[in-house]
């Protein structure tokens, strides 16, 4: 790819970015559910990790809860994008909660793989972050099979019951040049490691680690707007820097600075997976009032990706006299 051609100072807008199709189908799930059954619809976690998205659902009627035990008996409730452990979905049918369940196809997709595995007798390495709510997701599904493997030093250490019968699973949302470092000392421990059928991480977050990466030789700084505990976007941040390129996570335009501007005539913009838009949109527009005023979109990969809703909001849904929502979630 060759450095676009504008005067001035510039911004290069990258795409693929922003909202997944998980994440899309997740908050369709929550818009849908209220439309259908009404306020208020209890959530337990954040539906994404974005607290633009959160606030919104919450103005039109979401309850959000740490746990099912603020949620009354009886009541609707939805599991967030990032997956629920089984214990959790015991508790919601003990209390006779209504369940909808917005977990990410492709997290449920590591849920399987995690319960195939230890029902084989594997000890599951289980990369990602401990305390990220899709690690406690997965890691319920098998908990006595299942080492978390936080780093390359954990790998190093990591000591299984069988050497001959141990598996690796990964987060959705880690930084490719992360996990492959991991997966590769794993590898080299345990030469009989098996792996998922397709790798864990998702399309949405491999994509958008793509784009950085092309971008990188081509600007001198990257903004990625995204919230402080979305774990994508924090490696979107992770993958700029390691090429070199200060890079920052911002919420929305008041976070960004004047002094990351300074000398700056090329910056890169980006969003996690759980981002709207409209923060994208405004973020370029204080960027225009700084001097940057050509923006040129940087297209890297096509993205087409659709996931069907459940069928708590698809069935009531078709019976909603002139319904106009989509049956299906799309990036």
């Amino acid at each position: 790819m060759q450095a676009p051609h504008s005067a001035g100072k510039k911004v290069l807008l990258l795409r693929p970015r922003g909202f997944c199709a998980g994440v899309v189908r997740a908050i369709d799930i929550v818009k849908i559910a209220l439309e259908v059954y009404g306020a208020p619809i209890y959530v337990r976690k954040e539906i994404v990790h974005n607290r633009h998205v959160v606030d919104e659902l919450r103005g039109m009627g979401a309850i959000f809860v740490n746990e099912l035990s603020e949620v009354p008996e009886g009541a609707r409730v939805v599991f967030s994008a990032h997956g629920v452990s089984p214990a959790v979905r015991e508790e919601a049918r003990r209390r006779n909660l209504s369940v909808i369940d917005a977990t990410c196809p492709l997290v449920t997709k590591v849920h399987l793989e995690a319960v195939r595995f230890a029902q084989q007798g594997y000890t599951i390495l289980l990369i990602g972050h401990k305390d990220h709510e899709e690690i406690e997701g997965t890691f319920g599904e098998a908990p006595q099979s299942t080492i978390i493997i936080e780093s390359e030093e954990d790998a190093e250490r990591v000591q299984v019951p069988d050497p001959e019968k141990v598996c690796y699973l990964t987060q959705t949302t880690l930084s490719l040049d992360e996990t492959r470092g991991i997966i590769e000392i794993l590898e080299r421990r345990f030469p009989r490691i098996a792996g998922p059928k397709s790798q864990d991480i998702c399309y949405a977050t491999q994509n958008r680690q793509t784009a950085v990466k092309a971008v990188a030789p081509l600007c001198e700084l990257l903004l990625v707007v995204g919230s402080q505990n979305s774990s994508n976007s924090k490696r979107l941040v992770e993958v700029c820097q390691r090429a070199g390129v200060p890079s920052h996570l911002i919420d929305d335009r008041r976070y960004l600075r004047d002094e990351w501007l300074e000398g700056v005539k090329t910056v890169s913009v980006t969003a996690g997976a759980s981002a709207p838009e409209h923060l994208v949109q405004e973020l370029i527009a204080a960027l225009r009032e700084k001097g940057f005023t050509a923006v040129e979109e940087v297209d890297i990969i096509e993205e087409d990706v659709r996931f069907s809703l459940p069928p708590e909001v698809q069935v009531p849904l078709s019976r909603l006299a002139g319904a106009s929502a989509p049956p299906s979630a799309s990036a």
